[in-house]
């Protein structure tokens, strides 16, 4: 099998070629058919997060070793199964959840294994989709997507994922009556506006200051896009809202999103925050209490979820955010052009470099 892998922090990738796995016990091996590059690829790709004030959080302290091979949205064929595997069958395509844990800790056995502290998630602590192949620790983590092209759903796994785990924690009246604050028309922005709308939202407004990104962000289903550098867009994006913002989505996470975010904030409302971007924000502590707001983290999402939202991408022939499907010898260059902002929507790797 051939992968790209990283073999040093903020290296060029480096082609590999090793023996094809071979499954055994439960274990399934996936021909990749498509990766999606992830924001969150070049925080491992560097080796570390911004935490502000010049304090970083190093990869390698959390136990990432290299080389590794990265890529945690994959979708694909299974061409070999373990002797204990029963619930998938070879030939078929399937989206496969990354985000394993423990399995043996009470999270774990909640259904969490996205939190769990022993994580042991694909393309970060174990091989994940910049391959032409890879071997998936237990059967369970395939999720069937039927004739849904592997392009689209390997996004699901990752952007979708965490934008749909994200929703889910915005409360269902409000979903259903106010409209939702989206920061960041990128590849989780405009799944975030696609999810919204299939899950019958009252509406979108986003914020994104490329006005390349805009036009995507309405065709996704956006009521309105608003650039944060405009004097007036405090004023506009509540005026959009009906007057109060209640719910914000952050796929950006810097430390100048945030601060805005609680600025539009009414008394009530809720932050989630998914983006990894990095900052520090100053926050006093009476304003949580006598504005009862709610500032939310949230990572990825569970195996459950993922189930759920295959499920509604299939009901609602959920429409696909704008793809660019790039060869697997290209990962570098995809991951560059996601640095530098050149994408608009999603990068995928696939066998062939096609447009979708």
């Amino acid at each position: 099998m051939i992968s790209y892998e990283v073999t040093g922090f903020g290296e060029p990738l480096v082609r590999t070629e090793r023996e094809t796995p071979t499954p055994t016990g439960d274990e399934v091996l996936v021909r990749i058919d498509a990766a999606g590059v992830c924001h969150s690829d070049l925080h491992i790709w560097h080796g570390e997060y911004d935490l502000g004030n010049g304090k970083k959080l190093s990869m390698a302290d959390r136990g990432l070793k290299l080389p590794l091979t990265m890529g945690h949205e994959i979708a694909g064929e299974v061409v070999a199964v373990g002797p204990d595997v029963k619930d998938v069958q070879v030939g078929k395509k399937y989206v496969v959840f990354p985000w394993h844990g423990c399995g043996e800790c009470n999270v774990c056995k909640r259904g969490d294994e996205n939190l769990c502290l022993a994580g042991k998630s694909m393309g970060v602590y174990q091989p994940g989709g910049y391959a032409d192949h890879v071997l998936v620790s237990r059967s369970r983590y395939l999720v069937d997507i039927g004739d849904m092209p592997p392009e689209r759903a390997a996004p699901y796994a990752c952007s979708g994922l965490t934008t749909y785990s994200a929703i889910k924690k915005i409360n269902p009246r409000v979903l259903e009556d106010e409209k939702v604050v989206v920061v960041g028309a990128g590849g989780l922005g405009l799944m975030a506006t696609l999810i919204i709308k299939a899950m019958g939202g009252a509406g979108v407004i986003v914020v994104e200051p490329d006005h390349a990104k805009h036009d995507a962000a309405l065709k996704a289903g956006a009521d309105k896009v608003f650039d944060p550098k405009s004097p007036t867009f405090i004023a506009d994006v509540k005026a959009a809202a009906g007057g109060a913002v209640w719910a914000i989505i952050d796929c950006v996470g810097s430390g100048q999103t945030v601060q805005s975010g609680f600025d539009l904030l009414t008394k009530g409302g809720q932050l989630v925050q998914i983006g990894l971007f990095g900052g520090h924000i100053d926050l006093p502590t009476p304003s949580m209490a006598l504005r009862a707001i709610t500032y939310q983290g949230t990572y990825v999402g569970n195996l459950r979820e993922l189930q759920e939202l295959i499920a509604l991408a299939k009901e609602k022939n959920l429409s696909a955010v704008p793809t660019t499907c790039m060869h697997f010898s290209k990962a570098f260059t995809a991951l560059i052009a996601l640095e530098e902002g050149k994408a608009v929507g999603r990068l995928v790797l696939t066998p062939q470099e096609t447009a979708a």
